[in-house]
């Protein structure tokens, strides 16, 4: 290729690299533009002013400002834009058709709101009219300029839509509440206001969407919620800036795993939840826990003049959609209220009839008087604690595999580590020791971390400001230095040579290592992660292979400050004779794990796997402080929502 030819392709690359010469974006699978693309370029979408644009969103924020006069006519397509030379000129003309007490007024609201958010509060004052004072006006209602923040979750970053309120039929006041949804098709311009901290606006001219909220039953309109607040209300809490960056983290870590995994070679498998084995507390699933086997019984009983509780659910639903079509549609209140009325009574009878229908607790049959071989499965099933059990048959033919799924554990525990159903991604490697895996887990966690890094720049930025200013530190710290490895019995001895700690289960060679332990190793010995190895065999798991001490086993657990154990590990027994051992130790019977005790008897080999806990990782990545908040719907002991 001639000097030319690479000069020229050099230029196209560099035009190519230039974010604000690229055009305007369409979000697939859909017609509006996401705010993501504009407001997340290098020049934060001052390339795109005068482009024609559709967004949608959710209102964070809004305020109003009342017009005094109708606005002089506008140019075709020219006034969707000002120009930013003519801004000052054009703000000056905008500014004299302000009267006085609007500029008062205007500047109250400012002062109200900045009152309200250093005081935690989230509500917004717009100047409305109260309504006494508008029933004296013969002249048509007052306009306002609407000015919303928008969030459609593709970003940390908002987009101020300014809006006319007469381009929408819905009240201005109701417009404006926090939640509603908006779709608006406008402009992008630079904001009239020199002193807005935004470099974009859209200037709407038209609604093609208004999705209205209840402010009196919204949780979100009334003020800002603490995390724990906010799990009572699962289905709205990702509309918070706060759990839309810990889900988008959540996202990347994902595929930052199924990105690692496949480039490394593994092949992604999927496990099943429900299994005949596992270990420790497990979650039983049965059919026959209602005392019966009638199938006559099991058929919808009718009730009270021939309705059934299907039938009556589905006038509950009908019912519903006629009273959120009255609302929405500004019928008379007397209408409403016998629409409400009615649908208390079809209510009521639903309660009536699920009552009868409940089994009399005298007919429950506790589960060690069930006969399973009338099961669903005619056995007995539980959900899975662990998908490296069925990951080992997959390995014995494909060599590395993995899977990712969630995990159910039945310990009565509620704490801020500790979820009853979790995600984990597991892996299993054929002829692959110890080291292999604890090299695996190693590699694969400082990868994580340094893909947060470089890919979740703006969320990480907020995280960081809002839940933990050490965030960016720690993964840049984790994800460069390698990791410091010491077995058990070195643990066990450095908890044992401290002289300014007490520690409430006293640490002795054969005792699990607790929470207090680990977070003593690393938040004040080593400051930073380790992975601790070789632990006694009587504090993991029976399949976990015997080393040549007889007294340790060949397991892992990587470990991380102010979280605990990220990612567990381990070189699995291959050995029949010993593995059959071991599951009689335990106290289990062979038969159970015929299956499991056929890979060693038919082409085994050395395998090692390791299991990461993703919600811990989130923890670990976000700073957060309770699991809770690192899962979309959190199940623990004695709650479930949604």
């Amino acid at each position: 290729m001639d000097s030319h030819g690479k000069n020229h392709q050099k230029e196209h690359k560099h035009d190519d690299d230039d974010v604000s010469l690229k055009p305007v974006t369409l979000s697939k699978y859909s017609k509006r533009v996401e705010l993501k693309t504009l407001l997340e370029r290098s020049d934060r979408g001052v390339g795109l002013v005068g482009k024609r644009v559709v967004i949608g969103g959710w209102v964070k924020s809004s305020r109003a400002v009342k017009k005094d006069s109708p606005p002089p006519p506008q140019p075709p397509v020219a006034s969707a834009v000002t120009p930013p030379s003519n801004s000052s000129n054009h703000q000056a003309s905008t500014t004299a058709n302000i009267s006085c007490t609007e500029m008062i007024q205007s500047k109250m609201n400012i002062f109200r709101k900045l009152f309200d958010v250093l005081s935690g509060g989230g509500k917004t004052y717009p100047i409305f009219d109260k309504p006494e004072l508008a029933a004296h006006k013969t002249a048509k209602p007052p306009e306002y300029v609407i000015y919303f923040m928008i969030s459609d979750g593709s970003s940390v970053s908002n987009l101020q839509v300014v809006v006319d309120s007469t381009m929408s039929s819905v009240p201005a006041t109701q417009l404006m509440a926090l939640g509603t949804c908006i779709v608006a098709e406008g402009v992008l311009r630079q904001p009239m206001a020199a002193s807005t901290k935004y470099v974009i606006e859209l200037e709407a001219e038209k609604l093609l969407h208004v999705g209205t909220v209840d402010p009196e039953k919204y949780p979100l309109s009334k003020k800002q919620l603490p995390l724990h607040i906010l799990r009572d209300f699962s289905h709205f809490r990702p509309r918070t800036t706060t759990v839309g960056s810990v889900t988008r983290v959540h996202s990347a870590l994902t595929l930052a795993s199924h990105t690692f995994l496949q480039y490394n070679g593994f092949q992604y498998v999927q496990v099943p939840v429900i299994t005949t084995t596992g270990f420790g507390e497990m979650f039983r699933v049965t059919t026959l826990l209602d005392g019966t086997n009638d199938k006559e019984e099991k058929k919808h009983v009718r009730e009270k003049d021939g309705f059934s509780i299907d039938t009556v659910k589905a006038a509950i639903k009908e019912k519903t959609k006629l009273i959120d079509h009255l609302k929405r549609s500004d019928s008379n209140r007397e209408a409403v209220v016998a629409a409400v009325h009615d649908l208390k009574k079809t209510s009521d009878l639903a309660s009536q009839l699920e009552m009868k229908q409940k089994p009399k607790a005298a007919t429950l049959v506790k589960p060690e008087k069930l006969d399973f071989s009338k099961d669903f499965f005619g056995c007995e099933a539980y959900l899975t604690v662990s998908g490296r059990f069925h990951l080992e048959s997959y390995a014995s033919a494909l060599g590395k595999v993995y899977t990712f799924g969630p995990r159910f554990v039945a310990d009565k525990i509620d704490n801020v580590r500790h979820l009853a159903e979790m995600w984990n991604v597991e892996t299993e490697m054929a002829f692959s020791e110890l080291d292999d895996a604890m090299d695996c887990a190693d590699e694969f966690f400082k990868f994580l971390c340094k893909y947060l890094l470089e890919n979740c720049h703006e969320d990480m930025k907020f995280i960081a400001k809002r839940v933990d200013k050490t965030i960016t530190s720690r993964l840049e710290a984790t994800s460069s230095n390698s990791l410091l490895r010491l077995s058990y019995t070195e643990a066990i001895s450095v908890l044992q040579k401290t002289t300014t700690r007490t520690f409430e289960t006293k640490p002795e060679w054969g005792v699990a290592l607790t929470s207090e332990h680990l977070s003593y190793l690393t938040d004040e010995i080593y400051k930073g992660p380790v992975i601790i190895h070789s632990y006694p065999k009587a504090v993991k798991p029976f399949y976990i292979r015997l080393n040549d001490d007889k007294k340790t086993v060949a397991a892992f657990d990587l470990v991380v400050p102010k979280v605990g154990v990220v990612i567990t590990g381990s070189q699995n027994e291959e050995r029949f004779e010993i593995l059959d051992a071991r599951i009689r130790e335990f106290g289990f019977t062979s038969e159970k794990y015929e299956w499991y005790l056929d890979l060693r008897r038919h082409g085994t080999m050395k395998h090692s796997g390791i299991s990461l806990k993703m919600e811990h990782m989130l923890l670990f990545a976000t700073g957060l402080p309770d699991i809770k908040d690192a899962i979309p719907f959190p199940r623990n002991w004695g709650k479930l929502n949604n």
